[in-house]
């Protein structure tokens, strides 16, 4: 079998998303399978991470999988000056597959490049983030039933947010999507990504504020504004509590909305949403466990 990587949600196509969310669903239906029994996963988080890495070694031991790695680059011969390269070349002679985060854009292709066993990004920098985009996609059509026209906003830090840029791109893949995109000048949405929406001939709208539209949304996509991409902490300070959602702005949305973010939280969702029945985040994050089931599974053939 050909060696599969998922670097970039765009290593999948359309057919593979749908594909993706089928197995999902069967996951949550029944989530402990032995598809992984005998097989050894690394992982490698070279940047701190909560709910990616428990997500991610949830579904490898449902999966009856064993776990090797780091959740902290301090404790590997990073701190003794190894090379990226060389410890990709090592680990992949320990493991069936590697599931990297690091800090650099670039890395994780890099790494499949470099690596003998399948490589999953779970996040290069401020680049990509292409499994929390199928988590993400699960939970919109199991909450509105469909990923065609869906009106979404997206809040936030849309220049960092390597989330928003991944599902921007997964989404433009389905008819007729709507893109709101809500940011402070200095966290926009890039260049790019405007150009390739353009590209495609599908509509997207720039606002400052957003508390007089969001009744339009079937989605609210809220991001945190993220500390560690500043280098100047008076330009974080500026923008930090842009902007919060609170619960009594929810007042007129559709009964159907949701509200996701692909936490950590700080301050830009109130907690007061968060017994809402629109208020999704938590329940997206256990969505994670199917979704990365899902993609070990078919990226290793084992379904």
């Amino acid at each position: 079998m050909q060696k599969r990587d998922l670097i970039s949600i765009t290593d999948f196509d359309k057919e593979e998303y749908l594909r993706i969310m089928e197995l999902a669903k069967g996951f949550e239906e029944k989530p402990n399978q032995d598809l992984l029994k005998g097989k050894v996963v690394a992982t490698l988080f070279y940047e701190p991470s909560t709910r990616t890495r428990l997500s991610f070694e949830t579904a490898i031991n449902r999966l009856g999988g064993k776990i090797i790695g780091f959740s902290d680059s301090s404790s590997s011969s990073v701190t003794k000056g190894e090379t990226l390269h060389d410890t990709i070349r090592m680990v992949s002679n320990y493991a069936d597959l590697i599931v990297m985060r690091h800090p650099l854009e670039g890395s994780a292709r890099y790494a499949s490049e470099v690596s003998k066993v399948p490589v999953i990004n779970a996040g290069d920098g401020a680049n990509q983030h292409p499994t929390q985009t199928l988590l993400d996609m699960y939970s919109i059509i199991k909450t509105q039933g469909r990923l065609d026209d869906i009106n979404i906003f997206m809040v936030g830090d849309l220049k960092y947010g390597r989330t928003v840029h991944s599902l921007l791109m997964a989404l433009s893949e389905f008819d007729n999507p709507i893109f709101n995109f809500v940011a402070p000048p200095e966290l926009a949405m890039p260049d790019e990504y405007k150009r390739f929406l353009t590209s495609k001939g599908i509509r997207f709208f720039e606002h400052r504020e957003f508390t007089s539209i969001i009744s339009e949304a079937d989605i609210i996509y809220m991001t945190r504004v993220q500390k560690e991409r500043f280098n100047d902490p008076i330009e974080y300070e500026k923008v930090k509590n842009v902007y919060i959602l609170r619960n009594k702005m929810l007042n007129n949305t559709k009964p159907t909305m949701k509200i996701l973010h692909p936490l950590p939280r700080v301050n830009e969702i109130n907690a007061d949403v968060d017994e809402n029945p629109k208020a999704y985040y938590f329940t997206q994050a256990e969505n994670g466990v199917y979704t990365r089931q899902a993609i070990i599974s078919h990226l290793m053939g084992l379904i």
